[in-house]
């Protein structure tokens, strides 16, 4: 288990007391791609629990089966056999339009490439999550601005993406992912593309949304000093889970 020093257990912080369902269940999880003359097993029998509150990450060699993992849990792809459950909602028999819908309002993304829109100024950015739900322009326009606050961009929301450091784009993207209140933050590498200073700050927010806001955060990366700082590591090779 890692250093847990300045992480709140389980079941503590903004929503202590309440009995909750786990934020992620994984059950006996596989994940199959073929073509015409290739089956390539990307997870195989993965099991894994993530109770709401957690801040957890996931490590291994390219190829390992990472982002697949990821992708299943953010709705994104489905599995080939096993269960998925989100907050205790099985999800296999869903619809793609019940998944848009429980993503939309469950997950947020944080991804190492930012996938922020270059013509967009940096609120309009972090509104487009909010666009699909049922809510005013102003509601809207009050989220983005308190995510930006929260990151430490209120100064920078008229700013364009090409205006900003890698560090900020990266603010930008978490803020974003944070404006709609999602339960379950998922980041795919977020300092991947940082350097240690500016890694260290992103980190340092993904901490502070677990713990002020007992947002679960789920985070693959390459970077073990990082991977010390979640509460526990989630190890894969070759599809399958070792630790």
């Amino acid at each position: 288990m890692n250093s847990t020093a300045t992480l709140p257990e389980p079941g503590t912080g903004a929503t202590a007391g309440i009995r909750r369902h786990p934020a992620v269940r994984l059950t006996d999880v596989n994940k199959i791609y073929r073509t015409d003359r290739i089956e390539t097993v990307a997870l195989d029998g993965v099991n894994l629990t993530v109770e709401a509150g957690e801040f957890i990450s996931i490590m291994g060699p390219s190829g390992s089966g990472k982002s697949t993992l990821l992708h299943l849990i953010g709705l994104l792809d489905r599995t080939s056999t096993g269960a998925l459950e989100i907050g205790g909602r099985p999800v296999m028999d869903l619809n793609d339009r019940a998944l848009a819908r429980l993503r939309n309002e469950t997950i947020g993304f944080v991804f190492q490439t930012f996938h922020l829109v270059h013509d967009l100024n940096v609120i309009d950015n972090v509104e487009i999550p909010l666009l699909y739900r049922k809510m005013s322009g102003a509601e809207r326009r009050r989220r983005a601005m308190e995510a930006l606050a929260r990151v430490g961009l209120s100064a920078r929301t008229h700013h364009h993406p090409g205006q900003l450091s890698g560090g900020q784009r990266q603010r930008v993207a978490i803020a974003r992912a944070i404006a709609a209140e999602p339960r379950v933050l998922l980041a795919d590498e977020p300092t991947g593309n940082l350097d240690s200073q500016m890694g260290d700050e992103i980190m340092a927010i993904l901490e502070g949304l677990n713990r002020d806001q007992g947002t679960t955060v789920i985070m693959v990366t390459h970077d073990q000093r990082l991977a010390e700082r979640t509460r526990r590591t989630i190890r894969l090779f070759d599809g399958r889970q070792v630790q």
